[in-house]
């Protein structure tokens, strides 16, 4: 990992902390994005000067490729791109959810995450090496009540990740999308924005933890550079599929 220069979203928390760790462990240089500035600073103080931290918000497009074209010297071959940064807002019926909710998660989980991988895409294409980790979710593939926008985009994260791989198979450039389920990160409240709530989400079962997906991240980037992983689905033991739900008069 000493040659590889990581940029990791939503690095302030989750899946996006334990993996910008993993990387640096492992002797990377990692950059960091996030919106939270004082955990970026903890998390540079922690990590050391082979974290290179940016306060960065996914829905400010002009941003992320402001940011790609600033890296440093030291940063700026960015090798692996850990599209992480995301959520989901709310769990409202279809025809109750706030709009606002819906925009938000379009704009950080869709456009957010497109926007920021045509920015670093054309250097991995140069340099014929790279790997794009597409952080998805059980959700796009299985429907539930209140799931309707975050679903559908995390559909789009799998389908765009399946995409990009028939756009690349001559650059030598890999894409894996990682659709976890039920783990337990700050997910569920800022979903719920009420921690007794979040804290329910888990009670009684031992979720995926953080690590448990940055591992699996790290895992991905570590295989022979020939080897493509399309799609890994990854749930508590747990964790499985409901019934069909079927209302009766």
């Amino acid at each position: 990992m000493n040659n590889e220069v990581v940029l990791v979203t939503g690095a302030t928390s989750g899946f996006g902390r334990a993996t910008a760790r993993r990387f640096i462990q492992a002797g990377a240089r990692v950059i960091a994005t996030g919106r939270r500035k004082e955990r970026l600073d903890a998390l540079g103080k922690e990590l050391g000067d082979r974290l290179h931290p940016i306060v960065l918000d996914m829905q400010d497009s002009a941003a992320l490729v402001a940011a790609v074209q600033g890296l440093p010297k030291a940063f700026a071959d960015v090798s692996i791109l850990v599209n992480n940064a995301g959520g989901a807002l709310g769990l409202d019926t279809a025809h109750e959810a706030k709009l606002d909710d819906w925009i938000g998660m379009i704009d950080t989980n869709v456009r957010g995450l497109a926007v920021l991988t045509r920015a670093v895409l054309p250097g991995m294409v140069a340099r014929r090496h790279g790997l794009v980790v597409n952080i998805g979710s059980v959700a796009a593939q299985y429907p539930y009540p209140g799931g309707n926008v975050y679903g559908a985009t995390k559909a789009f994260v799998h389908q765009f990740s399946l995409n990009l791989r028939a756009d690349l198979v001559d650059k030598n450039v890999r894409v894996t999308c990682i659709e976890p389920g039920l783990a337990e990160t700050e997910f569920s409240l800022v979903r719920l924005k009420d921690k007794a709530k979040a804290d329910a989400v888990y009670r009684g079962v031992k979720p995926i933890s953080a690590e448990d997906v940055a591992e699996t991240i790290f895992w991905v980037a570590n295989l022979p550079a020939h080897m493509n992983i399309n799609l890994i689905e990854m749930m508590p033991t747990q964790q499985a599929f409901g019934p069909f739900a079927v209302h009766r008069t």
